[in-house]
């Protein structure tokens, strides 16, 4: 496959940055979207330009290091799927295809396609911890939870903090990553104890940290690559709604 690329280069936030045009030619159909981004960068540093810097880590859809918006949407066309799971049979011989990164105020950008999100580590630090002595795995699995309860925590918890939800939204809102947070520890026992707080404190952080408000369009419930669902904004909005009363 010969592709055309229009990738966004920018050496820092404060640089103005641009659309530039890049090939990428002889690419295997079987490749992922960021195996594709190493050829490229293996011909741009060989012609003496510098390569294209973009996020990734484990490459296994686990992670969330990988942020791109490809062709307009977070993580690409491909639903549940992240960035470096999307592969290159999804596109066509002699495509374009744009790539961008995150854009949000809170995400500031660091070069390229990489962006700054520890202000969704800033987030999860606020909530602190759960402070439930469980003990060793055996102890903690020996604590009763209801199949329910279960169920909907692990939902929660399968959130891999990527920020696409922020990404996708008009308002770069990061409800969704926050609600998935507050409503995994809220359906268990181990996380009763501080449950007030925590979403208290992790709301306050959130909008602390400049990202907008849900306009409930649901943008990122389409493109979060593990389905987290909107009802968890639901859930969180009655967290916060109980822990001000109280």
């Amino acid at each position: 496959m010969n592709l055309k690329l229009k990738v966004w280069r920018q050496n820092n936030s404060k640089d103005k940055g641009r659309m530039e045009y890049v090939e990428a030619n002889d690419i295997s159909p079987n490749m992922s979207f960021l195996e594709m981004l190493d050829v490229v960068n293996e011909t741009l540093t060989l012609k003496g330009i510098e390569p294209i810097v973009f996020d990734h880590d484990c490459r296994e859809g686990i992670c969330g290091m990988c942020s791109l918006v490809i062709n307009g949407i977070a993580h690409g066309p491909e639903k549940k799927t992240t960035a470096c799971q999307l592969h290159m049979r999804n596109f066509k011989d002699g495509d374009t295809i744009f790539i961008e990164p995150w854009r949000a105020k809170a995400f500031p950008i660091v070069k390229d396609l990489a962006v700054d999100r520890s202000a969704l580590d800033r987030i999860v630090q606020a909530g602190g911890f759960v402070s439930a002595a469980t003990g060793g795995a055996p102890d903690g699995n020996a604590i009763p939870v209801s199949k329910d309860n279960a169920e909907i925590a692990m939902d929660a918890a399968a959130c891999i903090g990527c920020g696409a939800c922020v990404a996708a939204c008009k308002n770069a809102s990061a409800m969704l990553f926050v609600a998935a947070k507050v409503s995994h520890l809220a359906n268990l026992p181990q996380g009763q104890v501080e449950r007030e707080h925590r979403v208290a404190r992790m709301v306050a952080q959130m909008d602390k940290e400049g990202f907008g408000n849900c306009t409930n369009q649901f943008e990122c419930e389409a493109v979060c690559p593990k389905g987290i669902s909107v009802s968890f904004i639901a859930k969180m909005n009655r967290e916060y709604l109980k822990a001000k009363k109280g």
